[in-house]
């Protein structure tokens, strides 16, 4: 077996790139991509670093996209290996990142590598967008990156961003789109008075308590064939003065939509000022859009990616829009066939994050005939 793309993730995951520290790891893969004849451009945004990479000059782009930073390791003494130094253990690479997403990162790589050796003056253009900034803030990252390349007129045909996808078994589930994330904090204004004198105020509380009820029962869409409907959900409820003889002045509720391509921002936003005049509230609302919801329906990419999974696992991968937001929230802006796909997700972010030494291989095989697919079918 070829063992170039489980050194590479090695390689990756000995370099300790907390969030947003990149710690090198773009430097191993920026080497590797200048000897097959990538362009490179670095792009660090505030404390950040990015790179755009590109190989060739015309249409399609097929772009893999991806993250170098990780997130903390938690107690290092619970995991069954330092962190940080990458070990094989019963079939398992075991390492902060080896599954979000330094094995991604190593596969595009490798995949990369072997389709210009086969392909040297192959059509159109393979690029890499890949930035140190998903899992902290994510303001410095990819959304700057793609705002650079907006600004001078650049635009991807296709992308894949190297999420980690799968349920129970490599292949089994692609990432065709997310749903968007809207907070709001809404805060109701009342009159504070003694609690033993009601008459001479107003509980923000009790006037928000029915709000709440009729937001929570509301139906805000019915999804459609990718998405499940949308959510509403409270997070946090701040009310009192800390005494128990006070009737608070305020109440503030924070919550969150995750909503489908079904409803827009506006949409959600005049559905819930409706609901709160319809109660003839006092309050005011800040509203904060961390996500849109994108969607990659049935085509050329779902295809292309469906048809490697399949020539190299067996396996029949379904199309999926659940979790939470991803950098392909921003790539979306320039691109109309955004996908997802990577190995399991079943250790992310966990003590212990692994992922089999068996499906690395096959990770790289995907994306290598996700290329041929996209370029020759």
């Amino acid at each position: 077996m070829d063992h170039s793309t489980l050194e590479l993730a090695k390689a990756l995951i000995a370099r300790r790139s907390l969030t947003p520290d990149d710690a090198g790891c773009q430097e191993i893969l920026i080497e590797r991509l200048e000897k097959i004849g990538f362009r490179i451009e670095r792009m660090r945004f505030g404390e950040v670093d990015n790179f755009w990479a590109r190989r060739g000059d015309a249409k399609p782009v097929i772009c893999f996209a991806g993250h170098t930073d990780v997130v903390p390791t938690g107690p290092a003494e619970k995991w069954g290996s330092e962190p940080f130094t990458p070990t094989v253990r019963d079939g398992m690479l075991y390492g902060r990142g080896a599954a979000d997403m330094k094995t991604s990162l190593a596969a595009f790589v490798t995949a990369i590598e072997e389709f210009v050796a086969a392909h040297p003056n192959h059509a159109g253009s393979i690029a890499l967008l890949v930035t140190s900034d998903e899992e902290g803030i994510a303001v410095d990252g990819t959304e700057k990156v793609v705002q650079a390349l907006r600004a001078r007129g650049e635009t991807l045909d296709y992308c894949i961003v190297g999420e980690p996808t799968c349920a129970a078994k490599f292949g089994d589930t692609v990432k065709n789109g997310r749903r968007g994330s809207l907070s709001g904090t809404l805060t109701v204004k009342g009159v504070q008075c003694h609690i033993a004198y009601p008459h001479l105020g107003k509980n923000p509380i009790h006037l928000g308590a029915p709000v709440i009820a009729e937001l929570a029962a509301t139906t805000w869409d019915e999804g459609n064939e990718y998405f499940p409907p949308t959510t509403w959900q409270i997070s946090n409820i701040h009310g009192g003065t800390g005494a128990t003889n006070v009737v608070p002045g305020t109440v503030e509720i924070e919550f969150n939509f995750r909503f489908s391509t079904a409803s827009t921002t506006d949409s959600l936003q005049a559905k819930v000022h409706a609901i709160l005049d319809k109660h003839d509230l006092d309050y005011d609302l800040d509203w904060s859009l961390t996500g849109k919801s994108y969607l990659t329906p049935r085509g050329n990419l779902v295809d292309a990616v469906a048809q490697a999974i399949k020539e190299t696992t067996g396996v029949d991968a379904e199309l999926s829009t659940s979790g939470g937001t991803s950098d392909g929230r921003f790539i979306a802006d320039i691109c109309p066939q955004v996908l997802e796909i990577g190995p399991l997700n079943a250790t992310i972010h966990k003590i212990d994050e692994c992922v089999a030494v068996a499906d690395i291989e096959p990770l790289k095989e995907v994306y290598r005939r996700m290329l041929e697919n996209l370029f020759f079918n």
